[in-house]
């Protein structure tokens, strides 16, 4: 907890119950409460909050997960109450503003209304309750507003002085329509689609436009698909692209190569441009011929640097193999003005993919496994499980194996309480499964503090690996500006937990073998050096080698030497916060804007620098991963006719760029990682995989039993990465990546 917090005593003239769950503390002006179960501190939304929170209502608030069972179902009543006072209010402000005119301008509005948008006007209290049954389908039962997907708010309708406030409701958002559902069900089954199909954001428009169009409205055909439509689409999303392309030039972009194997062997390269505006699929190529020559993928690179045009272009972004290595080496060469890097989401994969190797985390990964294999491969097990830990899932896919089996065992730690509440309830006891082997070793384990104490150790050691791997993948901020930083939060984190230098060495080892190159590269650093979050937070001098990356960054960005030696001037006034640099408002701007957006407010008297940060922030760290279900990848280079294959390209570009355009939108592709869905099955395999002594005849897993996930579930330990990484870098050891032996060998060699 922040030193500056002041606990303020609660006194007896507050009488909500949820005052006696949480704690009071003075932070400057403003007060904070915080949950004496889960430490969560809330800023703001008073004690509604907290109860919001206890009682495991979602919309303004996550879930405690530590809150006991009776407190939970005490704020959960206490909030029904306060629904219950609030619609008696609105009764009495009904009659005290003469509700008839009032419904009379409603209806009016509603005339006006195309009856197949399906508004219905309701009101609009001062503060919705997330859980209010303001909504009946008509089955009955309720819909609550904190479901998964909201289709979208519509705007308010003007009301006299005085009167209620009313909001137009798309009932199509709320109402279940089952007949709908299974239409829309047995279309998808039928063609093959994924699940993760309804997440797409064009499904939603797409129903809405099939809607307005009526019951007479005429579906396109095969050939309308593949012909006009197509074609328009084509220009469509052309006509975006060139949008984001307009931005290159005052950002710059970074050329992306993302390489697929597929499953008959045939390895294809797709590649594609980032920049902040967005990113663009330009065209994937057959290299599965040349994948191992690094001439033939010097060619290849160098034909789309000069397409997308060199002076645009910052880095390229590989995978780290020697031919790609060679390749970029050759790249720098002919264009001198831009970098090669790996990518570093792959490089902190491998890192974490080592750690799984070290015995002693490799022996927890095993036991967590076998508690997750019995839970998941019995619907009995798993229900209850769902029930305790109120839907949210213990197994918590990642974006790859190798991270899935970190955030996974923070999922468990997380949900510790949960499990062992579960396993001692009579609940449990009368369980005929707690009786197999498969149970009582899982009782053995959650009740072993030595298996929660390493499970505790790992995810300590391994949370700021995966911060990192956020970050770079993070759609909200481009990483440039954070990825050095994030590294350095993960060593020194390491260092703190373990204290003796010959046991934190193994873990740096590792990090230094994956990431020597990333440490290296000077556009890392420079993206430290610009951040003025990280920047002025240094503590001592600035270590030489960020100076130094980023004196490479503006001799190899800026070939102009007029403008070069403007820059070196300019970074005294930066070093100095002088003029705007040193307004108070620059100085609050530092944690809370964007990099590129604090340069662009306040970098106008350096404009030479102020242009290159813009730049060098501007840029990711690593390669996007295309889904590449159902897009005719293979088709497209097995077709032999001419204008089959060129309109295969051409649907290749559309499918590739609306994917990239969904990017960002994690809600959505969260839905979609749960770990009993095919979309994720390579990734949690091994976590969920079954084992046959768990499957004897009499206890058959039956998936039709299983409960339906609530839709409250979401993501544990929410948090800003950014804000994670805090201030204050001053470890120079970590800076100068010594290694085990470095000394012993300098030692050496002065002796020699």
């Amino acid at each position: 907890m922040s030193s500056n917090l002041e606990p303020i005593p609660i006194t007896s003239q507050k009488h909500d119950p949820a005052w006696k769950h949480c704690q009071m503390f003075k932070n400057g002006e403003r007060v904070q409460l915080k949950c004496i179960y889960c430490g969560k501190i809330f800023k703001g939304g008073g004690i509604h909050r907290i109860k919001e929170h206890l009682a495991g209502h979602k919309g303004n608030a996550a879930t405690c997960l530590r809150v006991p069972s009776d407190v939970r179902v005490l704020m959960q009543e206490s909030l029904d109450g306060v629904v219950v006072k609030k619609r008696k209010k609105q009764k009495i402000a009904e009659e005290i503003t003469n509700v008839n005119q009032v419904s009379t301008e409603i209806q009016a509005y509603a005339d006006q209304v195309d009856t197949n948008t399906g508004l219905l006007m309701i009101e609009k209290s001062d503060t919705l309750e997330p859980s209010s049954s303001l909504l009946v389908n008509q089955e009955g039962t309720s819909n609550v507003a904190g479901e998964r997907r909201k289709r979208g708010r519509g705007k308010s309708l003007p009301a006299e002085a005085n009167a209620l406030s009313f909001v137009p409701v798309e009932l199509g958002a709320r109402r279940v329509n089952n007949h709908v559902h299974m239409a829309i069900g047995r279309f998808l089954f039928d063609i093959g689609a994924t699940m993760d199909a309804v997440n797409s954001v064009y499904f939603q428009p797409m129903v809405d436009a099939i809607v307005s169009g009526g019951s007479g409205a005429l579906m396109p055909s095969c050939n309308d698909l593949q012909g006009w439509i197509l074609r328009k689409l084509v220009e469509e999303v052309k006509s975006e692209n060139d949008k984001v392309m307009a931005a290159w030039v005052r950002t710059g972009c970074s050329i992306l190569v993302n390489q697929w194997n597929t499953q008959t062997g045939r390895i294809l390269l797709n590649f594609l441009v980032y920049c902040p505006e967005g990113t663009v699929f330009l065209k994937p190529i057959d290299a599965s011929s040349v994948i191992n020559s690094s001439d033939a993928l010097y060619e290849l690179l160098k034909q789309v640097v000069e397409e997308v045009g060199s002076k645009h272009v910052l880095q390229v972004i590989t995978n780290g193999e020697e031919q790609y290595i060679v390749a970029g080496r050759r790249l720098v060469e002919t264009f001198p003005t831009l970098y090669w890097a790996p990518c570093a989401a792959h490089c902190v994969d491998l890192i974490l993919e080592d750690f799984a190797k070290l015995e002693w985390i490799n022996a927890i990964i095993e036991q967590a496994r076998s508690i997750t294999k019995f839970i998941y491969n019995h619907s009995v097990v798993l229900n209850m499980v769902r029930r305790y830990t109120f839907g949210n899932d213990i197994v918590e896919p990642a974006a790859t194996r190798s991270a899935t089996n970190f955030t996974t065992l923070t999922r468990m730690v997380d949900l510790k309480n949960n499990l062992q509440a579960m396993v001692t309830s009579q609940q449990w006891v009368d369980c005929p499964y707690s009786k197999k082997p498969g149970g009582l070793a899982m009782l053995d384990l959650v009740s072993n503090q030595s298996f929660w104490s390493s499970c505790v150790l790992i995810v300590r050691l391994t949370n700021p690996l995966l911060r990192v791997l956020r970050m770079v993948g993070s759609k909200k901020r481009p990483a440039m500006g954070y990825v050095y930083a994030g590294m350095y939060r993960a060593k020194e984190t390491i260092k703190k937990e373990l204290v003796k230098r010959n046991e934190y060495m193994v873990y740096w080892n590792i990090i230094d073998h994956w990431w020597e190159q990333q440490w290296h590269h000077p556009l890392h650093a420079a993206g430290f050096y610009l951040n003025p979050r990280f920047f002025y937070s240094m503590e001592g001098d600035m270590p030489n080698e960020m100076l130094s990356g980023m004196l490479d960054c503006i001799e190899k960005l800026i070939p102009d030497v007029t403008v070069q030696d403007k820059i070196t001037k300019e970074i005294n006034s930066y070093k100095n916060s002088v003029g705007d640099f040193g307004r108070k408002m620059a100085v609050r701007a530092r944690d809370t804007l964007l990099p590129v957006e604090w340069w662009s407010t306040y970098g106008g008297s350096c404009p030479n620098l102020a242009r290159l940060a813009i730049r060098v922030l501007s840029q990711t760290c690593s390669t996007l991963g295309l889904k590449h279900d159902h897009i005719p990848f293979e088709k497209l280079h097995e077709t032999r006719n001419c204008l089959e294959q060129q309109r295969l390209r051409d649907l290749i570009f559309v499918q590739c760029n609306l994917q990239l355009r969904q990017i960002g939108y994690e809600s959505k592709q969260h839905d979609s990682m749960q770990p009993l869905s095919s979309e994720s099955a390579s990734i949690v395999e091994d976590w969920v995989t079954g084992i046959d002594a768990f499957l004897d005849d009499d206890t058959y897993p039956d998936w039709t039993t299983l409960e339906t996930l609530s839709v409250n579930t979401m993501p544990l330990r929410p948090g800003d990465e950014v804000e994670e990484l805090g201030a204050g870098f001053n470890d120079h050891e970590i800076f100068n990546r010594m290694k085990e032996g470095d000394n012993e060998k300098a030692e050496d060699n002065v002796v020699s």
